[in-house]
């Protein structure tokens, strides 16, 4: 791995895991969709289910996702 996540294959559409909230069931469902990236097991693609969304993603080493998660987690004063 060079360390270019963006030079990896995309995953298939049915390849990624929504995450919904706000107007849930709704025409313009507010969801973040997560999938590893095909062949790995450490590396993601997000993105967001709004149109104007369509065709972009970002992609973060699972590392990154995890300190993401865990500060989101502390900052919003959630807990699992």
């Amino acid at each position: 791995m060079d360390g270019n996540l963006y030079a990896l294959s995309a995953p298939t559409p049915d390849a990624f895991a929504d995450f919904c909230g706000g107007n849930a069931g709704g025409p313009h469902e507010t969801c973040v969709s997560l999938a590893a990236l095909p062949g790995t097991d450490a590396f993601f693609a997000i993105r967001d289910s709004k149109p104007e969304g369509a065709g972009k993603e970002l992609r973060f080493t699972g590392s990154e996702l995890d300190d993401f998660a865990t500060g989101w987690v502390r900052t919003r004063g959630l807990s699992l």
